[in-house]
Parts: structure tokens; sequence; C-alpha cells
């Protein structure tokens, strides 16, 4: 079977800096796939790449089996993203910015005119639908971009710490939403801090460290007989516990 998400060789260097040092990465159709390094490992650098939004120097990534950078509209037709830091449109209403990028997309309008609703209702903005996105809060703004990745019906979710500012009964919506996506044959890969939301989540996951996947597998076969979070610290070589100095703290 073809994997929704395929990276092979992927490099990408800035000025002398390497931030992802050839890449190789798999991601199974049908899995809930967690992405998991420290600050500067090179996750976003790499999901950006993976998906077209930065060209690599070196490598080639898949979705689907198609190729992002040789065919990318086939390709971005398969994938909803969830960027980091994701600019929106924000002189538009939350409705309008759904039924911009819908229709931009080529769907037809009574299709793009039920799923805005649809997708409204069940993320919680109905009553701002006809807010300005500039006046939506942190949380908000996470959820619309959430509605955007998924209005065209992708294949594939790439979501870039999907439940940051979000309130607890919100992310308790958007995880069912994702598992259903995943129990219908979807794939989600999701970059994420949250060790426990992870673990929680996820089927497989990889470890970037230094700009290369340091670990990768089954979440159960990655984390062995301990914590996902205690794995994750011994693999990349951190330290937990207390800290040397700031003795004025305790004064």
């Amino acid at each position: 079977m073809t994997d929704a998400l395929g990276l092979t060789r992927l490099l990408k260097r800035f000025d002398r800096t390497v931030a992802v040092d050839h890449i190789d990465l798999s991601v199974p159709t049908g899995s809930f796939f967690g992405l998991v390094g420290p600050n500067g490992a090179g996750k976003t650098t790499t999901l950006s790449m993976a998906v077209g939004l930065l060209r690599p120097d070196a490598g080639t990534a898949r979705i689907l089996g198609v190729d992002v950078w040789e065919d990318p509209s086939r390709a971005k037709a398969l994938v909803g993203v969830l960027p980091d830091g994701m600019s929106l449109p924000e002189r538009l209403t939350g409705a309008e910015l759904l039924t911009y990028l819908g229709l931009l997309r080529g769907l037809p309008a009574a299709t793009v005119a039920a799923r805005v609703d649809e997708l409204l209702t069940v993320l919680e903005l109905a009553d701002a639908r006809n807010r300005l996105v500039i006046d939506y809060s942190a949380g908000m703004r996470k959820k619309i971009g959430l509605a955007a990745a998924l209005l065209h019906a992708p294949k594939l979710l790439v979501l870039d710490e999907p439940f940051e500012a979000v309130d607890p009964v919100s992310a308790a919506t958007i995880r069912t939403i994702l598992q259903r996506f995943v129990a219908a044959g979807g794939a989600v890969v999701l970059s994420s801090h949250v060790m426990a939301l992870v673990e929680q989540l996820c089927s497989h996951v990889a470890v970037i460290s230094r700009g290369r996947v340091v670990a990768a597998g089954p979440v159960a076969q990655v984390r062995g007989e301990t914590s996902l979070e205690e794995a994750f610290v011994h693999i990349v070589g951190g330290r937990t516990g207390g800290t040397e100095g700031l003795s004025w703290l305790e004064s």
C-alpha cells in the first residue's frame, strides 16, 4: 500500500546551518503519526517541505505517491495543512474565509456552503461566523485554520501544534474529528511538544533531533517500557531534574 507521506533524503540548509539533514520518513496510510523533537530540531522545516510550502535543497516528498514538487497541484489537492504560525486573511469573516478557500479549490458553491456551515457548527465557531478573523482569539484562529484544512476532504492532514491555545472542550472535539478521519482511512501527521497527547492519540511516532530522524515506529516500540516522555528525553540526550545555580530563587 502506498504511504500517505513519504520523505526521501530530504535536505534543507539556511546559510551554513543544516536544518534538515537527509531525512527519510514513511507515514503509513490510515495512521495517526506523531512528529516530536526539541525546539529547533527541524520539525516545522520538515513539514513545510513535505507539503510544498518550502522547497528542499535535495530529496523528495510524496503524498500518496504524488511528488510534491513535480506535480504540486495534484499533491496539494490530497493534503490539508495547518502550519505553524499560519497567516490568515484577517479582513474576512470566518465564513467568508472558508467560502473563499473552498471556491479557490474549485469546489461547487453549494458544496462549499454546506461544508462551511457544518464545520463552523462542529468547531463551535457558528456564533463567530460573521466576525472578522482579526478579532478571533488565538484558539479560534487555530480552529478556523483546522476548518480550512478539512474543507476539501483531503486524504492526509499535516497539523503543526493543532491543540495549542485551544480550550479543553474544543480540544476534545478536535480529537474526535481526527480520530474519525483516521478510522475512515485518512492519515494524520501531528507535530506537538506535548508527549502525553502524542502517546494518547498516535499509533506511530518519529523523533527528530538536529535535523535527523533518531527513532521511528509504532508508539509502543519507540517508548519501550517507559513513558513516551521519558523515552524522548533519553533518545535526544536531554536531562531532567534540578538545575545547578539559581540559588537566589530559594532564598
